[in-house]
């Protein structure tokens, strides 16, 4: 399977008078199942367990979630 990036990148306009500071790179995920039209036959899946663990039962639609806020350490 041919999968470029899970995430990509987004520039958006940044104008002189917006009131907030500027991001300059926004990133937003790709979903696998945009790579496959159609569910072909015989895909590899995993054991039941693993599959309720991960949330779908092929590999070839997991996609695990990275969240991006950081973890505060508690002092």
């Amino acid at each position: 399977m041919n999968i470029t990036k899970p995430y990509r990148d987004w520039y958006p306009f940044v104008g002189p008078f917006d009131p907030c500071p500027p991001k300059y790179v926004k990133t937003y995920s790709v979903p696998p199942n945009q790579y496959i039209p159609f569910q072909p036959m015989n895909l590899p899946q995993y054991s039941l367990q693993e599959a309720l663990r991960i949330g779908t039962l092929w590999p070839a639609l997991y996609s695990p979630y990275e969240s991006k806020c950081e973890k505060r350490e508690e002092s």
